[in-house]
């Protein structure tokens, strides 16, 4: 306890911080929600924790009470056994009472067995608990409503004169317990009305019902008159332990104190805590310069600190300074101070010296070095984080650009990582990179730092990249020290690394211009298949330019009706019968021509534009096949990015239903990729379209990530031979004429059709017939058609079939 005869302490500027869901200057009373819902146990209310301490008043209440509720509920049946027992069987009645008994004594103990105190926290599952306390008790008594048929209404009216009297206890004891009380009442009161009116007492049963309503109103005034209370104690507690901390804390931290000084800058009156904070004592303190006080051991030696300095300008100036920060030893010990002061003069004007305050900010400063440390040092792996690899690198080139040398700037990225995240898991990946990182630090030499730039993103500053053969070989141990077996949680992990190297100022001469050149080498090496450096060029940021330049266009290139679809004959390859269209995209634009789809489809997929540019690839599609013969299909390509969006069912369906096509009608084709995406969805997405008739094609199957065991699982219904496979058989290589007939093979085991892609000439179509190909597409048949003679095309086969 603080004593009440200490002087004020002085204003403290820190505040404490207001609880969840309170702002600050408010009470807790006047933010609490007392709504019924949070009354009842229903709800926590707007400040949860205020309600755990509440909730935690309301179970030591219940507790308090627990002897009494089961001494009245002992006593009632008692009483009820005496009225009911010349009525009824005996063993029924006692039987009954006995088991009321019970029950309130298992509530009793139940209660008594609650480990939360008055002070302590409560969960609302706790309160909600007790509902089966009130309605266990509230099923047994009534029970012997059940015999108001076969028993006079004397006795009738004696129980009911019981049951009121134990509700009304109930109601006004237990009403913290508003849960558990509401319960017991609501559970009576329904018995007794409706047996009242089954033998049609009506004014008894409206009575009744009114009678608990009014109970339970009194309850729910008790109960928020009594959470109310509750919460003004917890108001009151907190805040007389929020003045005694403060008072505490100013009392025995000794972190504030007064100094003063003379014209001539020595200490004078100097207070006890000022020479406790100088580990000196007020007699030897008092005359000694105020400098030679701060500077300790170095006022000898001249080796001042820059606040030091700093503060003797201001006291030679006799200006007023506040705030100004410096190193003191005390007890050889190093403490940091804080300083603030104002000169001092007389009625003449006359200077008469300084007086100020002081605080030691030690562990304030202890705090802002961990607070600075944490934002420049990634909190994994230990590493410099992004913010300190930036500082560096403005660094070194500032010292480049001095002395007319160079720097260089390495971006790494871990290859195969994703992998390891997607099947062990993060917090395997995330010791990974802490091994990793460890890995880096040891490669790193003199004139060299290493960070990371986030997730699997790491970065090297060299300050001194003059020689670039040393800059490179060092690249060349990164790749091959990162690519080295890990062994983490009994897992040996295989990884590698790919480099990005720029150099200043060669390729760049601010630091955002050196990383993005770095970066562009980066989307080099990985572009190159990973596991190599590569030195940034100026092509790779024309490249770069080039296709900023095509994103955009491709942005607005639906709005502007750039695209377009072809079609593309699917025939049997038996009969060389029209058995369908393939959809292909096409995107005419009027910057850059005809844009390649192996250009602008993975882009549009990077840029995260493929998803409005599927769906009207779908709709298009769909409204264009519903004009065609009924027997005729089409095939649209859907990319795994699409399969991720779980709206791509709706957008099926949706295209179905606008354009009138029938599901069997629509076949969506995929490529192999699309089981690298099993994780996020893709699969269950297929099957779910599976599902609403349409037809499934793996596409360029063999090209990929081939998986029999997908095949097994996946309902597809065709697989496409990539066009490679038939132009290597035509030309008698034993692999691609092996794996097609295996292909054909497989898909005919598995009651698959199969389509050849990329037939060009006769003699290529008769080897796919020998082959025993379903379906052919190529050239041979038929190149991309517009819209208009695909539709043509369809028309008069439909006619010729006539």
């Amino acid at each position: 306890m603080t004593d009440r005869t200490a002087p004020a302490a002085p204003p403290v500027p820190v505040s404490p911080a207001p609880a969840r869901g309170r702002s600050r200057g408010e009470s807790p009373v006047g933010t609490l929600d007392t709504a019924l819902p949070a009354l009842i146990g229903f709800t926590d209310g707007k400040d949860a924790t205020m309600w755990a301490r509440i909730r935690a008043t309301q179970l030591q209440a219940g507790r308090g009470l627990a002897v009494f509720m089961f001494a009245a509920n002992a006593l009632g049946a008692a009483m009820a056994v005496m009225l009911f027992a010349p009525f009824a069987p005996l063993i029924q009645v006692v039987g009954w009472g006995i088991a009321t008994a019970l029950v309130a004594a298992g509530v009793a103990l139940r209660r008594l067995r609650s480990h939360h105190r008055e002070d302590g926290y409560a969960r609302l599952a706790d309160i909600r608990s007790t509902v089966w306390e009130g309605a266990a008790l509230a099923a047994l008594w009534s029970v012997p409503w059940l015999l108001i048929g076969a028993v006079p209404a004397g006795t009738i009216a004696g129980f009911g004169l019981v049951l009121a009297i134990l509700m009304t206890g109930a109601a006004y004891a237990m009403a913290p317990l508003m849960l558990a009380t509401m319960a017991f009442l609501g559970g009576i009161t329904v018995a007794a009305a409706s047996a009242l009116t089954l033998v049609g007492a009506y004014a008894a049963a409206g009575g009744a019902a009114c009678f608990a309503l009014l109970l339970g109103a009194i309850c729910a005034s008790r109960a928020k008159s009594l959470v109310a209370l509750r919460a003004a104690e917890i108001a009151l507690e907190e805040r007389d332990e929020t003045v005694s901390l403060l008072l505490r804390e100013f009392e025995e931290t000794d972190a504030d104190w007064l100094w003063e000084t003379d014209t001539a800058r020595r200490v004078i009156k100097a207070s006890p805590r000022f020479a406790l904070a100088c580990g000196l004592d007020p007699v030897t303190i008092d005359g000694m310069p105020f400098l030679q006080v701060l500077a300790g051991p170095a006022w000898e030696s001249g080796n001042f600190a820059a606040g030091l300095r700093l503060l003797a300008e201001k006291l030679k100036a006799r200006e007023s300074f506040r705030d100004v920060r410096l190193p003191v030893t005390v007890a050889g010990v190093e403490r940091w101070w804080e300083l603030s002061a104002s000169p001092r003069f007389d009625d003449r004007g006359q200077f008469c010296g300084f007086r100020g305050v002081g605080s030691d900010v030690t562990e304030q400063r202890a705090s802002a070095d961990k607070i600075n440390r944490m934002a420049r040092y990634d909190t994994l792996t230990g590493l410099p984080n992004r913010l300190h690899v930036n500082e560096t690198l403005a660094r070194a080139m500032a010292e480049a650009d001095r002395w007319g040398g160079r720097c260089a700037f390495m971006m790494i990225d871990l290859d195969r990582f994703k992998a390891v995240n997607d099947t062990l898991g993060h917090p395997i990946g995330d010791r990974l990179l802490s091994r990793v990182s460890e890995r880096l630090g040891q490669l790193m030499g003199k004139g060299e730092m290493c960070g990371r730039l986030g997730g699997d993103e790491f970065a090297v500053v060299v300050t001194d990249a003059n020689d670039p053969n040393i800059v490179e070989a060092l690249a060349r141990r990164i790749i091959e020290t990162l690519s080295q077996p890990y062994e983490v949680d009994q897992h040996t992990l295989y990884i590698g690394a790919s480099v990005g190297l720029a150099v200043a100022p060669r390729d760049g001469r601010t630091a955002e211009m050196l990383i993005r050149s770095a970066d562009l080498a980066l989307y080099r090496s990985k572009d190159k298949g990973g596991g190599v450096f590569h030195a940034y060029e100026p092509q790779l940021h024309v490249r770069a330019e080039e296709r900023r330049v095509l994103e955009m266009a491709l942005r607005k290139a639906l709005e502007k009706n750039e695209m377009h679809l072809a079609y593309q004959p699917v025939v049997d390859a038996d009969s060389g019968r029209l058995t369908g269209f393939e959809a292909l995209l096409r995107w005419e634009s009027p910057e850059f021509g005809n844009v390649s789809p192996a250009k602008f489809i993975p882009l549009a997929e990077e840029a995260r534009l493929i998803g409005p540019i599927g769906e009207w690839v779908m709709r298009t599609a769909c409204l264009e096949a519903a004009r065609w013969p009924d027997d005729i299909r089409v095939a649209v390509n859907v990319s795994p990015d699409q399969l991720q969006n779980p709206g791509f069912v709706t957008t099926v369906t949706s295209a179905l239903a606008g354009s009138g096509l029938s599901a069997g009608r629509l076949e969506l084709e995929v490529t192999e990729s699309v089981f690298m995406h099993e994780g996020l969805g893709a699969i269950k997405t297929l099957e779910r379209v599976l599902d609403l008739g349409i037809r499934l094609s793996l596409d360029d199957f063999g090209t990929g990530y081939s998986s029999l065991g997908y095949l097994s699982r996946t309902r597809f219904s065709s697989i496409k031979i990539d066009r490679s496979f038939v132009q290597a058989a035509a030309k008698g290589v034993r692999e691609a004429v092996a794996i097609i007939s295996a292909v054909v093979a497989l898909a005919k085991s598995l009651g698959m059709a199969t389509t050849a892609e990329g037939v060009e000439t006769e003699a290529e179509h008769r080897m796919i017939q020998d082959f025993g190909c379903t379906k052919v597409q190529g050239y041979y048949f038929g190149r991309p058609l517009p819209v208009e003679e695909a539709r043509e095309l369809a028309n008069r086969r439909m006619q010729a079939a006539a």
